[in-house]
């Protein structure tokens, strides 16, 4: 009854493919609104029914690569982030969908870490908490496991301090090995110093933890919007 699925998938994925994001973005802009509006309507088909068929055969697989290809573009070309993460959230699902939790956990990520850029917190929280807490285990990745409970910590502590304390004892119940973790240490320090308002202390602290464990972009951009809270702080981590 399926049989005639590959004749289809063949010509829907001629027909749609990830650069065709271009097209529904830039090229037609320029065209009359009734042409573009059948453009529109005939990409907007074509990249339905190629999902759909796809998920019919089972090949989630495919499906999950073909969103974190228009993830990608929305990311590097077309500076829409927002499209991203729907790309990279749906992609997440297929993975899961295949039981490919390694992939989908990879996507979650992404997604955890735009958001937190676009100061979604809680939104990346529960993306870290979630990640952490199957990771933490897994023998081979367990160790992963602090770096995303360290991220999820630093959301917390832009929203409230008193809930990155709690974040942090709850994260060390969870998972133990986290309480021996520099990551963990630095958490205690930057609450200590921020309780006290003490930018001094809290810019000794990123320091010392990043002469031995580089920050990056990411990090640095959260520690910062932390630091800002302090009473007369000057806004840099220097």
């Amino acid at each position: 009854m399926l049989s005639f699925i590959p004749f289809f998938l063949h010509f829907s994925k001629n027909l749609y493919s990830s650069t065709n994001v271009y097209f529904e973005n830039k090229t037609f802009q320029w065209l009359s609104p009734p042409f573009s509006y059948f453009w529109s309507a005939l990409f907007g088909f074509s990249r339905s029914q190629f999902h759909l068929l796809l998920l019919l055969q089972g090949r989630f697989t495919i499906a999950a690569k073909h969103h974190i290809s228009i993830a990608e573009i929305y990311e590097s070309e077309l500076v829409d982030i927002e499209k991203a993460i729907a790309h990279y959230e749906q992609a997440a699902d297929y993975y899961k969908g295949e039981e490919s939790n390694s992939s989908a956990n990879k996507c979650l990520l992404k997604v955890g870490a735009y958001c937190a850029q676009l100061e979604q917190y809680q939104k990346a929280i529960e993306i870290y908490e979630q990640v952490g807490a199957t990771t933490m285990d897994n023998p081979l990745l367990k160790y992963s496991a602090k770096e995303y409970f360290f991220k999820a910590s630093l959301c917390h502590f832009i929203v409230d301090e008193l809930n990155a304390k709690i974040a942090v004892e709850k994260y060390e119940e969870m998972f133990p090995a986290f309480s021996d973790s520099r990551e963990c240490k630095l958490l205690k320090k930057l609450l200590e110093a921020h309780e006290e308002q003490n930018s001094e202390a809290f810019t000794e602290a990123v320091k010392e933890f990043d002469s031995i464990s580089r920050l990056d972009q990411w990090h640095t951009t959260l520690l910062l919007r932390i630091k800002k809270t302090i009473q007369g702080d000057e806004g840099d981590l220097k």
